[in-house]
């Protein structure tokens, strides 16, 4: 009984992302379509780059005509702190199976890294299928948001200034949301901490790597931490 009520329990899981991804996905879509990029490319794009923030840096380049180089150096940079996201999920995608592992380590988002940390399985759920049901909702609501975009784009004119917006939104609902449901509030006050410090000392283009790794090194520090003050609030549960 409990693995049908996986997909509708995941939907609800996911709800904070769709909203986000739908009006972030779309704003995409607008900005293809008007660099001339039709909803197909906007389709294609987006099932097979999910990458967020990536994907408007690849749109402003395809438009500048960059070549296949500078996109991959491009796409490196932007998206190796996805290297620290994926070092904490090894263990529970390897209990996934191959084949879900591979789709969910490539639709890994800054988003579906949240909820997947934070995921809270209820008692009879297939835990490897509700993380994948996860990631796969995540990853379809992108997709819709950006092709919807395109079509919209090329239908009807639209101004959209401030739209992007909604990506700061989201990733601030989704911090309450983890901030209300921890105990401890160390991780949370260590990443701030490291971004605030790295910002000011690396400036708004450079500051996600060196925030990434200092916030790593210190969660790796306080570990025995933070692992005794899970063990004990499952306890107190």
């Amino acid at each position: 009984m409990d693995n049908k009520r996986l997909l509708p329990y995941a939907f609800r899981l996911t709800l904070p992302v769709m909203f986000g991804y739908l009006t972030m996905g779309f704003a995409f879509g607008l900005i293809l379509q008007q660099y001339g990029y039709n909803f197909i490319w906007s389709f294609a794009v987006s099932l097979t780059c999910y990458s967020g923030s990536m994907q408007f840096v690849l749109a402003d380049m395809m438009h500048a005509a960059k070549t296949l180089a500078e996109l991959a150096v491009m796409t490196v940079l932007v998206q190796i702190r996805h290297i620290f996201y994926g070092l904490s999920l090894v263990d529970r995608y390897r209990a996934c199976g191959k084949g879900k592992r591979l789709y969910m380590i490539f639709a890994l988002t800054d988003e579906t890294y949240s909820l997947q940390c934070s995921l809270t399985v209820p008692e009879g759920m297939d835990e490897a299928k509700l993380r994948f049901a996860v990631s796969v909702l995540d990853h379809s609501y992108w997709i819709a948001g950006c092709t919807v975009g395109a079509l919209a784009g090329a239908l009807i004119p639209f101004d959209f200034t401030g739209v992007e917006y909604a990506m700061t939104a989201l990733f601030i609902t989704i911090f309450i949301d983890q901030w209300r449901a921890y105990r401890t509030h160390l991780p949370a006050l260590v990443g701030a901490g490291c971004a605030a410090v790295s910002l000011v000392i690396f400036g708004a283009d450079n500051f996600v790597f060196p925030a990434l790794a200092a916030a790593t090194l210190i969660l790796l520090a306080t570990r025995p931490y933070l692992k005794r003050f899970t063990e004990e609030g499952s306890e107190d549960a």
